[in-house]
């Protein structure tokens, strides 16, 4: 989706938004003595976007000037009249791309497929996007020879002629972070209040007009809404409105989060009466529905465009309320829990009898082995290729058996995997995913863990909203990250802290919550209703990249496999992820890319 774009024409800069976005909303420009800024999100609050647009744009207009980035989840193109900088928040909701040749660049865009070529495709970047879910939107390579990805929390400057002048990896302004690390002896109490502040600032940022909330009926989510209630009710005079979004089933395993989404919708509603629920039957919505459009028409491949059915179906319903911003719960299993990979931090220094005591207390709440916690958060953050090699071995014979994060797919071609820097690939995703300290590499990788916003992004224009997640904040993180790991870790119960903060607001039966009901009914649904088409749609697959990359017999016995239950949850991702992959390369050979929406032209050069 190409929500703007900047190009040049007779050495000046022209840039084009577009219009039915700048109506929604979507998109703000602004222009002042110092420059033009086009920006696509927000940067500062939700509810005073303008605002936070021209304070982005004099923030940078000095040359040299480094500033902290706002928090807001945007990416913007700043036009002065010496230079001209493209720049993504460091959450990277919002995709920003551009195309560079021999150390100029020729045009900027959202969108990658429109400033590509469809006949010139980048290899090497499909060799990153299948070493796992997190690996395309934190890696420069784009699906299309000479068009780079602006990473999350850079800036790229342009000369006024579009010459490259250099790419600076800046910080957010996290704001109220603690400027030392938390005492010792904080308590589970006080760990809360500050995580409840934090959260309170990360949700009052995202207020707009017309708010939705996911509902689900976990903590999470809960969390988010009842925050949002709370907040618009102490706001005297406010105009703002709440929607309560839900996804209800009937029958199937799912059936079992009704209660719980009712005492998450009836608690939410005593803070605010007016608050509007939206609740989708869902029944009939299962993984793999109409598989080709939503795994086709992005711009770049998406591993999680499997799950697109269940998304778009909660957000077209909402959509039309007037919805200008939509809150999730996304984030706080890998942020606010307690956080596994302080088991690591524990064998390095050598505490192993405090390392054994966290071990049996995080399994005797999870039904596990302590084998398998420690093999899980120690031994395979050590050595994650070797560990994954290694239980291949164990499960040899399957197809799925053992297939892991990082490891080559065995429907990969070595050949391909050789040849476009694979193994390359797979260990910089490693590095990336626990890297020297797995503890804290864990706070940077859940940002890209948010499944639904590349498949939201697709529909925004038409649905009038962005995602929003407060739990990615980076005042939450922050404020997570100093917490001291003897408060966090409550003999091994979830989300001690956040049970902690919101104390006072969650309904005593989603604050006891100890686990929620996964989405497995919707993907064995989705395979025995899909799986002979997902099957025939490879078999029948034309672009020769397709064949070079895959042996498509061995794709196909893994399909296969996960219609039979085999495999887990990592190895259906990998699959998950190439079927996407071969959909996204035939409906590309079919050059069948959404038009364009008619463009205003900010700054139309000469």
């Amino acid at each position: 989706m190409e929500a703007l774009r900047l190009d040049w024409s007779g050495g000046m800069a022209k840039l084009w938004t577009t219009e039915a976005m700048v109506r929604q909303g979507l998109v703000t420009t602004v222009t002042s003595q110092v420059g033009t800024a086009a920006v696509v999100g927000w940067a500062g609050s939700v509810h005073d976007r303008r605002t936070g647009a021209r304070a982005l744009l004099d923030a940078f207009g000095r040359p040299g000037a480094e500033p902290p980035l706002p928090t807001g989840d945007f990416a913007a193109v700043l036009v002065y009249r010496d230079r001209v900088l493209l720049i993504r928040d460091e959450q990277a909701r919002i995709p920003l791309f551009f195309r560079e040749s021999d150390g100029r660049v020729s045009a900027a865009s959202t969108s990658a497929r429109s400033l590509g070529d469809a006949a010139e495709l980048e290899r090497r970047y499909f060799c990153r996007y299948l070493t796992g879910n997190l690996a395309q939107q934190h890696s420069e390579l784009s699906p299309f020879t000479g068009v780079h990805r602006v990473l999350g929390g850079e800036v790229v400057e342009l000369s006024a002629a579009g010459r490259m002048r250099g790419r600076a990896a800046l910080r957010t302004c996290r704001v109220d972070e603690p400027t030392a690390p938390a005492p010792d002896g904080l308590g589970l109490s006080g760990a809360g209040q500050d995580l409840r502040r934090a959260l309170e600032h990360a949700v009052g940022r995202r207020l707009g007009r017309t708010t939705a909330c996911h509902v689900s009926g976990g903590t999470d989510s809960t969390s988010v809404a009842l925050l949002a209630a709370r907040l618009l009710a102490e706001t005297a005079g406010t105009s703002a409105d709440l929607v309560l979004l839900a996804g209800r089933f009937g029958r199937g395993e799912l059936a079992g989060e009704r209660p719980y989404l009712d005492e998450a919708i009836e608690a939410v509603r005593r803070h605010a009466p007016a608050a509007h629920p939206v609740i989708v039957e869902a029944d009939d919505v299962a993984d793999f529905d109409d598989f080709q459009r939503h795994a086709g028409d992005p711009d770049e491949p998406h591993p999680h465009a499997f799950r697109a059915p269940f998304w778009s179906r909660l957000h077209a319903d909402v959509a039309e309320l007037g919805c200008d911003i939509l809150l999730t719960g996304c984030g706080a299993e890998p942020v606010v829990d307690t956080n596994p990979l302080h088991l690591h931090r524990l064998a390095r220094s050598g505490r192993l009898r405090e390392l054994t005591r966290q071990a049996r207390a995080r399994a005797a709440a999870g039904e596990r082995g302590v084998r398998e916690i420690v093999r899980t958060h120690v031994v395979q953050p050590t050595l994650p290729l070797m560990a994954e090699r290694v239980t291949r071995l164990v499960h040899r014979g399957t197809v799925l058996g053992g297939l892991g994060n990082f490891t080559r797919p065995p429907w990969l071609r070595p050949g391909f995997a050789r040849a476009h820097g694979y193994r390359a690939a797979s260990i910089a995703e490693s590095r990336f995913v626990f890297g020297s300290r797995p503890e804290q590499s864990l706070y940077d990788a859940a940002n890209y863990l948010a499944a639904p916003d590349p498949l939201s992004w697709r529909y925004a224009q038409q649905h009038g909203f962005f995602l929003s997640h407060p739990f990615l904040d980076p005042e939450v993180i922050a404020t997570m990250r100093h917490l001291p790991t003897d408060t966090t870790s409550q003999g091994g119960r979830s989300k001690a802290v956040l049970r902690a903060a919101m104390a006072d607001l969650l309904p005593p039966g989603i604050h006891g919550r100890t686990a929620k009901i996964p989405f497995n009914d919707l993907y064995v649904r989705g395979l025995r209703a899909h799986g002979d088409e997902l099957i025939d749609l490879c078999r029948a697959a034309r672009h020769p990249l397709i064949a070079e990359m895959f042996d498509i017999d061995t794709l196909c016995r893994a399909v296969r496999e996960a219609q039979l239950g085999m495999g887990d949850s990592y190895s259906w991702d990998r699959m998950n992820g190439s079927l996407a992959l071969v959909v996204w390369l035939e409906r590309l050979l079919d050059q069948r890319s959404p038009a364009p929406g008619a463009a205003v032209p900010v700054i139309a050069g000469p």
